[in-house]
């Protein structure tokens, strides 16, 4: 999630740390005690160079898993100041990878004849502005709708940055674009908006009559048995959580792990999880074992579109999904990055080999183009090993 994308936005200190060395701290592989592959070195010396790179994470982790067996990979800590690598168990803010638990929500009530991937915003939402009511679920999904996004609305950005703490009405906050027009025709092109999984999920709550966070247990949580993963409303981290950090130098690394409101992003990235669920998640949903034959041929009909921040390879958009094209073969998955993280969640397309990637800062090619390149060229390597015979 490319939040406050147009505005550089300082942060109220959650707490000033004194600069503190990682002091090199690098685990390999968490598995059977044997000498590590030349490539498991290699790949653990790729995440140490970005916690040790400029504006780079205090803490990164990647997980990959074929079939049973799983590799986890770390960098640096999970907080400053404390000799601890990040666990699969840390909780963690997703970011826009919550965008792909509206698709996997909504996709679902396509499967069960509650919506159509046709059906209009006039249609299932006739109080939002007319203007937007030709749009369609298919068009929110994959960034093709032409909604103002309501995380570049300059109200909006002024009562964050009054209170980043501030509680929001989640179902209202369409409302601070409402007076605004398309951007476009929709279905003309694409255009990643925060918008339209707010969208998504009031269409989901609309033809359900069940709210949307009772929606994500029912559908995606249970099933999954994903019980470390939540949608709030406030600003707190269940424990334990990896600290999410601004760093921008010469600065010293700000935890800002705490200082935002999920309510302001909801649908659209304010899921908390932990490397473990998400591996669960991806696995299923870019695996199409959550939807049908049919509805996994709709959601794999690819526009012209990148994640945000882009993922490795070349990107294409599909509903609430991205295809990472690389030197070394296909996944499918989605990124994110929220003040203090930065996500990668993708898989095969049977869905039997999978990889996660987090961070504990935000890089985008907003605040870090540089660091986001090197970013994707070790993403592009973890998949090829993901990949690998």
């Amino acid at each position: 999630m490319l939040l406050f994308r147009s505005a550089q936005i300082r942060l109220p200190a959650v707490a000033l740390l004194a600069a503190a060395s990682l002091a090199g701290l690098v685990y390999a592989p968490a598995r059977a005690a044997e000498a590590p592959a030349d490539h498991d070195r290699t790949l653990t010396r790729q995440l140490e160079e970005l916690t040790k790179a400029p504006g780079g994470p205090p803490g990164a982790i990647a997980v990959l898993k074929r079939g049973t067996r799983t590799d986890v990979y770390r960098a640096g800590v999970a907080r400053i100041g404390k000799p601890r690598p990040i666990a699969v168990t840390d909780h963690m803010r997703i970011a826009s990878t919550a965008k792909a638990f509206s698709g996997a929500v909504s996709l679902q009530l396509v499967d069960r004849g509650k919506l159509r991937t046709d059906d209009t915003i006039g249609k299932v939402l006739p109080r939002l502005p007319r203007a937007w009511h030709r749009v369609t679920l298919r068009q929110l999904l994959n960034h093709t709708s032409g909604l103002p996004d309501y995380t570049m609305d300059p109200e909006f950005l002024d009562l964050v940055t009054a209170d980043p703490r501030r509680h929001f009405n989640s179902r209202r906050l369409l409302d601070f674009v409402a007076d605004e027009p398309l951007g476009f025709r929709p279905g003309s092109r694409y255009n990643y908006s925060n918008s339209d999984n707010i969208a998504v999920a009031l269409m989901a709550e609309a033809v359900t009559g069940r709210r949307y966070e009772e929606l994500l247990a029912q559908l995606v949580y249970r099933p999954l048995n994903l019980r470390s993963t939540s949608l709030p409303q406030g600003y707190r981290m269940p424990e334990p959580y990896m600290r999410g950090y601004d760093v921008t130098p010469p600065n010293p690394p700000e935890d800002i792990s705490e200082a935002l409101s999920a309510s302001g992003v909801w649908a659209s990235g304010g899921i908390v999880s932990t490397p473990k669920d998400m591996t669960s998640f991806i696995r299923a949903y870019a695996g199409g074992k959550l939807i049908s034959d049919r509805t996994r041929r709709q959601q794999l009909n690819l526009v012209n579109g990148a994640s945000e921040p882009a993922g490795p390879g070349k990107n294409k958009a599909g509903l609430a999904i991205f295809r990472y094209t690389t030197r070394c073969g296909v996944v499918y998955g989605h990124t994110g990055n929220f003040p203090g993280y930065t996500q990668l969640i993708a898989a095969t397309p049977d869905g039997k080999r999978s990889l996660t990637v987090s961070l504990t800062t935000q890089v985008n090619k907003t605040n870090k183009p540089e660091l986001l390149e090197r970013l994707r060229t070790v993403e592009e390597n973890f998949v090829c090993a993901l990949l690998r015979k």
